[in-house]
């Protein structure tokens, strides 16, 4: 099977590690792909804005499947062009992404099907006033978002009234964001705990992968700014067997039958963000691809051939397949370059990386890095996500954290307190 991941951060290399371990993969192409990911394939400077190149492509090099990791290329419909040619894909159409690229619409269509979500309303650009005066009359904490692609920085949590008109002039009159930012959704605060929640689906059967949780503050305890994710861990301890159960029939069910029923039937994966609150789940948001850094743990557990298990999805053969999980907990840690998620430097010099691996199960999936001669150098905020599995989840960390403190670099940072909700739980 010839296989081209579009991508280049940490999930793509733990996609390319997966399928790499294939029996079924001959060739594998990561597209643009990053420092870590040319050892286990080839990568190749494509354009994924670039439907037509990214057609060619495939094309030429008579590529069996291709699997959309980001979801800006969703979003811009590549996985309709590359379908409507005729070429096996993993990720939805256009119209299904809207479930994450617009929360405007992914909220209103939570409301027509009874979806339990937050309270909300929707102030569309040019509506700051009626935003701001939305905010006060609800008071905090309180939650706003930019509608569209945010690179997972779009939601704001506002402990304070401040913070919250603050949020909405710095989105919506500053432009903090950009056009993400220009439309909004204000929601009620949900107190709980966070779970993540992957689904697999050809569009008619689908598949649950593990659970999982990330951590998506900067900071020990929590604290601090949000970030694109500094580690994870799966299966997360809160989501029971009653609790999936639970998701499963108020939440997915009705997200796949409703997305059917309006036209735009979803196959592809499905991730949902849960908060677990003490009326039962309810959903934070919905993603259109894998999660990043949850990826790098939910992969690690699947005891099944991954290549044959995406070809299922994207032929409406899922219904066939048998996803076996590993027993136990797999955890990892991101290390971070100095400022991020603000500012900060690259091009700093890596070592470590291959006595990091040494450890039993342990993976090192590279983000913001590239190849400099024989050396490796960072090359973006999160730079490499440490990924070990083990008997618990408690073994899964120290191996995990055995290998990061076997890393190093200028201004190498990371959090030292990954999975202590699970922990607590356990």
């Amino acid at each position: 099977m010839r296989i081209l991941i579009i991508g280049s951060g940490g999930r793509e290399h733990a996609i390319a590690w997966a399928l790499h371990n294939s029996q079924t993969v001959t060739t594998l192409f990561i597209a643009p792909g990053n420092g870590g990911t040319d050892g286990v394939g080839t990568n190749v400077d494509l354009d994924a804005s670039d439907a037509e190149a990214v057609l060619s492509f495939v094309t030429q090099e008579a590529i069996d499947l291709v699997v959309i990791g980001p979801e800006q290329p969703l979003v811009d419909g590549l996985a309709d062009r590359l379908r409507g040619a005729g070429t096996p894909v993993v990720g939805p159409s256009a119209a299904a992404a809207q479930l994450e690229g617009s929360k405007a619409f992914s909220k209103a269509f939570m409301q027509r099907h009874g979806i339990p979500t937050a309270a909300f309303k929707t102030f569309e650009k040019g509506e700051m006033d009626a935003a701001l005066a939305f905010v006060r009359q609800e008071g905090a904490p309180i939650v706003v978002k930019a509608s569209g692609l945010a690179a997972g920085k779009g939601a704001i949590v506002c402990e304070t009234m401040e913070q919250a008109e603050t949020a909405v002039r710095d989105l919506m009159d500053a432009g903090l964001l950009g056009e993400a930012g220009s439309a909004l959704v204000i929601e009620s605060f949900m107190e709980g705990e966070e779970a993540s929640l992957f689904v697999l689906t050809d569009g008619s059967a689908f598949i649950l992968l593990p659970s999982a949780q990330d951590h998506k503050r900067i900071g020990e305890g929590d604290t601090g700014p949000n970030t694109g994710g500094m580690g994870a861990y799966a299966p997360a301890p809160v989501m029971t067997e009653t609790r999936i159960e639970e998701a499963v029939e108020q939440v997915v069910l009705p997200t796949l039958e409703g997305m059917a029923d309006e036209g735009h039937p979803y196959q592809g994966i499905l991730y949902v963000g849960l908060m677990i609150t003490e009326e039962g789940p309810k959903v934070v948001e919905y993603n259109c691809r894998l999660g990043d850094p949850e990826t790098q743990v939910v992969l690690p557990m699947l005891d099944c051939d991954v290549a044959q298990l995406f070809m299922a999805l994207a032929t409406g053969e899922l219904a066939s397949v048998d996803v076996g999980i590993h027993e136990g907990a797999s955890a990892c840690v991101v290390m971070a370059s100095a400022g991020y998620p603000g500012g900060y430097e690259k091009g700093k010099m890596i070592s470590g990386l291959d006595s990091a691996s040494d450890g039993p199960g342990t993976e090192v999936f590279h983000a913001g890095t590239r190849q400099v001669g024989t050396e490796t150098h960072t090359s973006g905020g999160r730079v490499l996500a440490v990924s070990s599995r083990g008997a618990s989840l408690q073994e899964a960390l120290d191996r995990a954290y055995e290998g990061v403190a076997a890393i190093d670099f200028e201004g190498a940072t990371f959090r030292r307190d990954i999975g202590h909700k699970g922990l607590h739980r356990e």
